[in-house]
């Protein structure tokens, strides 16, 4: 037996009204309430290392662990040798969206070569 969807166009909008509302407190309350105080300088230094942390994790796994969670070199040569690249380029220039569009070019490039 199939499930019918019951839901009208008033239940489809307070869906779509809603979600909005999920996706943006996480966004405005921060830049609301960190506007009128003044942020530890402790803090600050703190949050220095988050995006870099965020990134190294999101890249080290993409590089060299395989959807199986298997640790995986032989097959990730090319995101290997971009990760490389970026990292020098990042170095070098300290443009992250230098950095984002070499990465993209270089991963595309050595996909179709190697």
């Amino acid at each position: 037996m199939t499930a019918v969807n019951h839901w009208n166009t008033a239940q489809h909008l307070l869906l779509i009204i809603l979600g909005f509302f999920v996706a943006f407190a996480p966004r405005y309350l921060p830049i609301k309430i960190f506007t009128q105080r003044k942020i530890p300088e402790w803090f600050n230094e703190w949050m220095k290392y988050i995006p870099v942390s965020l990134f190294t994790a999101l890249v080290v796994k993409d590089v060299f662990v395989s959807p199986t969670y298997q640790f995986d070199i032989i097959h990730h040569v090319p995101e290997i040798i971009a990760s490389v690249i970026v990292g020098l380029i990042a170095y070098f220039t300290r443009s992250m969206a230098l950095s984002v569009v070499v990465g993209l070019v270089s991963v595309f490039l050595l996909a179709v070569v190697l």
